[in-house]
């Protein structure tokens, strides 16, 4: 039987909230929110990241022939994802909502467009292009998996005393 803080809400506001934090946890590095949530999102956060170390680096390369305009046949490489690292990545946008990247202020809109038209759920690419190297490597050096989150605490709330909590990703 699993055991899961409730947090004082139903079953689908709960999961709404878990993974709303979940989401801004991967795309942000660091959320302050209270000590309960934050057990609760760190335990889905290091699945999701163990599930892109595992996965980061597992892709197929292979050779397509086609022909061009003229007629001409033409050998192109291409690199696309293990059956495995596919899975992992559904997996990931089943659980993960889709968060858009923001406009930089000296960008204009053709630009952004340009920019973000292939990225279709950026947070997902994060964690297999980013995050799951990154700790991959720590994990080489350290000899050992999960932990891939902090929590510093920050003391009670003003209005109910919940005990306030910063997490981040290390």
């Amino acid at each position: 039987m699993a055991h899961q803080r409730k947090l004082g809400r139903t079953a689908d506001q709960r999961k709404a909230l878990l993974r709303n934090q979940v989401t801004n946890l991967i795309w942000y590095g660091r959320i302050e929110t209270t000590e309960a949530k934050a057990k609760e999102v760190r335990r889905i956060a290091d699945r999701l990241i163990t599930l892109a170390i595992k996965e980061c680096d597992n892709t197929i390369a292979t050779t397509k022939e086609t022909h061009n305009d003229k007629g001409q046949l033409m050998t192109i490489d291409v690199v696309n994802d293990a059956p495995s690292k596919l899975h992992a990545r559904r997996m990931m946008m089943a659980y993960l909502y889709d968060l858009k990247e923001q406009k930089q202020a000296d960008e204009s809109k053709s630009e952004y467009k340009e920019r973000t038209k292939d990225n279709k759920h950026p947070v997902v690419e994060k964690l297999f292009r980013e995050i799951g190297p990154k700790y991959k490597a720590r994990n080489a050096e350290k000899q050992c998996a999960g932990g891939y989150t902090r929590i510093y605490k920050l003391g009670p709330r003003r209005g109910d005393a919940a005990e306030m909590v910063i997490l981040e990703l290390i």
